[in-house]
């Protein structure tokens, strides 16, 4: 069998890099395509990097009719939930129509099947726990509504144009490469466990957790972390897997496990051996005290199983990684 390619828009990203060196490692040829807007062209490590943006037609074309994929995974996207409320257009703009100008030039070009990273931000506050690929779906914000755009697009393209998708909701990426190679370096940083690390290993910037009164074990709220890794491995699953099928296909990834912020902390602070304090902040506007998910169905069909997403060991990596790019920790 001939080697397979598959174009990663959004390759120079967090999760995006993850999943270039997990196709790699699966006999992949991987090309990254990114206009470096977020992403880091250090991260680009297992095949040749693209400079260019998904919403430029002429950039895409030339990027498909050059590697010929046959399959294309699509991060590149805007993530950063309070942006969105702030910005709204660069999230519809960016996210929505460089998507649509992405599929209609996949259509043009002759490529048919599709990963797409998308999120647990499409279901809104949970009206039950866990949450399964059939909860409704009614963000709280133009992050997790451009998602669902998307997918909406996904949904109404595979019927009509054949193109065959697939959805992959993350609840909490997390952790960084096991082998070191990669990291999560967002500018600024939202996500919990690098803020907490960089309160563990600062003097000047405290952790905040936010919202210590919710109806939880402990008060503070509760995520289902999930280690890159593990999403990783799904998504070569997942790419392996809707090759030989149609339509549009949606699952969950998570742990069925629930990991509270304060836990977080004490994790941190074990792993780094610090006992910096962190301070309690008021709740995010938006926030839900529980999200976890039902991920059953990746089990089931994709035989996707995590195997380093217990909380130790996602905090571990995440600071082994730290530890070595110090001066990339991105500041609140």
């Amino acid at each position: 069998m001939s080697e397979r390619t598959i174009l990663v828009t959004g390759g120079a990203g967090y999760v995006g890099s993850h999943c270039c060196k997990a196709f790699a490692r699966a006999g992949w040829k991987v090309v990254t395509f990114d206009n470096l807007s977020r992403g880091h062209a250090e991260a680009v490590k297992w095949g040749p990097l693209v400079d260019g943006d998904i919403a430029d037609a002429a950039a895409v074309d030339a990027a498909l009719a050059a590697y010929k994929p046959d399959l294309v995974a699509h991060f590149a996207a805007f993530a950063y939930v309070e942006e969105s409320v702030k910005e709204p257009e660069l999230y519809y703009r960016n996210n929505c129509l460089g998507t649509f100008t992405l599929l209609e030039r996949m259509r043009a070009g002759g490529v048919s099947k599709l990963i797409f990273s998308s999120t647990c931000a499409t279901y809104g506050v949970p009206k039950h726990i866990p949450i399964g690929e059939h909860h409704p779906q009614w963000p709280v914000n133009p992050y997790g509504w451009s998602k669902l755009v998307i997918e909406r697009m996904l949904a109404d393209f595979a019927p009509a144009y054949g193109l065959a998708s697939v959805a992959l909701r993350y609840f909490n990426a997390a952790g960084c490469d096991a082998e070191g190679d990669i990291g999560e370096c967002h500018e600024p940083e939202t996500h919990a466990i690098p803020l907490a690390i960089a309160g563990a290993l600062s003097d000047n910037q405290p952790f905040t957790v936010f919202g210590n009164d919710f109806d939880t074990r402990d008060g503070s709220a509760v995520r289902d972390y999930i280690h890159v890794d593990d999403l990783a491995r799904a998504h070569v699953l997942a790419g392996e897997w809707i090759l030989g099928r149609s339509g549009f296909h949606a699952f969950n990834l998570g742990t069925g496990q629930g990991t509270t912020v304060l836990e977080i902390a004490a994790a941190v602070a074990r792993a780094c051996g610090s006992e910096r304090p962190f301070r309690i902040g008021p709740r995010r506007a938006g926030d839900p005290p529980m999200l976890i998910a039902d991920a059953s169905k990746a089990r089931r069909e994709l035989g996707w199983q995590p195997e380093m997403s217990d909380i130790d060991t996602i905090v571990t990596t995440a600071v082994a990684w730290h530890r070595r790019n110090g001066s990339r920790v991105a500041k609140t």
